[in-house]
């Protein structure tokens, strides 16, 4: 009923949490082969409820887009907005604020990029090979 679209081979572990509401159909992708630990927060939509701040910030609706074979860490948050690359990792705990380039690994509060991945090239060969 909420329109997300996952891909095959997905794994989702235990206490995954999609904050979205009825409006926000389809705006999480979550692709191939992607691996998802236990007790990761989406972030789709947000807002201050009946805060009197509410009218100044306004809601938040922005998707999520996470790419085959990207690994997100227990504990991860991610916030609107943001896509996660192809064989990227967001390690445990991380507060993911911006996109994440394909074959990065990040980490921390906000996550920032610890390094990228040297399996590019073969990756790529691999997904020819399946073709």
């Amino acid at each position: 009923m909420a329109g997300y679209k996952i891909g095959y081979q997905v794994f989702i572990g235990e206490e995954l949490i999609i904050r979205d509401e009825r409006a926000d159909k389809g705006m999480v992708k979550i692709g191939d082969r992607v691996a998802i630990a236990d007790r990761v927060t989406l972030i789709v939509s947000s807002n201050a409820n009946f805060s009197k701040i509410r009218p100044s910030m306004g809601d938040v609706h922005r998707s999520i887009e996470i790419s085959e074979d990207a690994w997100l860490g227990a504990g991860s948050i991610i916030f609107p907005g943001v896509k996660i690359g192809m064989g990227s990792v967001v390690g445990a705990g991380s507060v993911v604020t911006e996109d994440v380039p394909n074959f990065t690994v990040v980490a921390g509060n906000p996550a920032r990029r610890l390094r990228t991945l040297d399996r590019m090239e073969r990756y790529r060969e691999e997904k020819i090979d399946e073709l």
